[in-house]
């Protein structure tokens, strides 16, 4: 098997640049009046080459660590929109920092603003493309409160599939199991317009709260508070 290159030293500038901390001139500015360490030893080179993938800097005092591709899961809290043209409501894009705003991240499909829960947001469009695929079949799980007690034929009928108003052919949930007297755990692989709401109303109740807990394999951390937002570290950590 033949042994991958070593990556290849960028300019530091280069590398701030990329991960967002502005133009080309602002990125050298704040480089050469001491405002980027590296390792925790200033730099004032523009020029001073590093590696980018994994590199811990502090960028005006604050700590970052260099992500090629930015990938990235945000505990969603209510009232905001998953758009960068709100309409009524903030956008998620206010929850995160310039630097991933200004790389252009965008949300792996949408919560309604109601909705709390896992979002995940990245700037590679090949990467929402997989995730978002029907083909793929990324399964999805809700926290589903209701407005009136679950019944068992409810479960039943959602498993089995219902009709929505814009599709003739059914939609089934993946797997749907009652948490509690009005509440139910809802897994899902499509991604229609309002789907979980929808379903929910197909079957003769009514969604009063909704939250998204993982997304594939990856789980929201309880840790993880409303409106804070962590590095996702690879593919792999949501698809197994």
């Amino acid at each position: 098997m033949t042994a991958r290159p070593s990556p290849r030293p960028q300019r530091i500038d280069q590398i701030l640049f990329a991960q967002g901390f502005g133009t080309r001139r602002e990125c050298a500015g704040l480089i050469e009046i001491g405002l980027v360490r590296v390792g925790g030893e200033v730099v004032t080179d523009p020029a001073a080459g590093f590696v980018a993938q994994g590199l811990a800097l502090e960028v005006e005092g604050r700590p970052w660590v260099c992500h090629e591709q930015a990938l990235v899961m945000l505990h969603k809290p209510a009232g905001y929109e998953c758009s960068q043209k709100p309409s009524a409501w903030p956008s998620v894009m206010m929850l995160l920092p310039p630097p991933l705003r200004r790389r252009g991240v965008q949300p792996v499909g949408r919560l309604d603003q109601d909705t709390t829960g896992l979002l995940l947001l990245t700037d590679d469009g090949a990467l929402i493309h997989r995730l978002t695929s029907p083909k793929k079949q990324v399964p999805k799980v809700y926290e589903v409160q209701t407005a009136r007690p679950v019944e068992p034929q409810q479960v039943q009928r959602l498993l089995a599939g219902v009709v929505l108003d814009d599709d003739p052919k059914p939609v089934r949930a993946e797997g749907c199991e009652m948490t509690g007297p009005q509440a139910l755990r809802l897994t899902l692989v499509q991604g229609k317009y309002h789907q979980v709401k929808r379903m929910v109303a197909a079957v003769g109740n009514h969604v009063s709260g909704l939250h998204r807990s993982s997304f594939g394999q990856l789980l929201l951390p309880a840790t993880l508070a409303p409106g804070q937002w962590a590095w996702v570290e690879g593919l792999a950590a949501i698809t197994g």
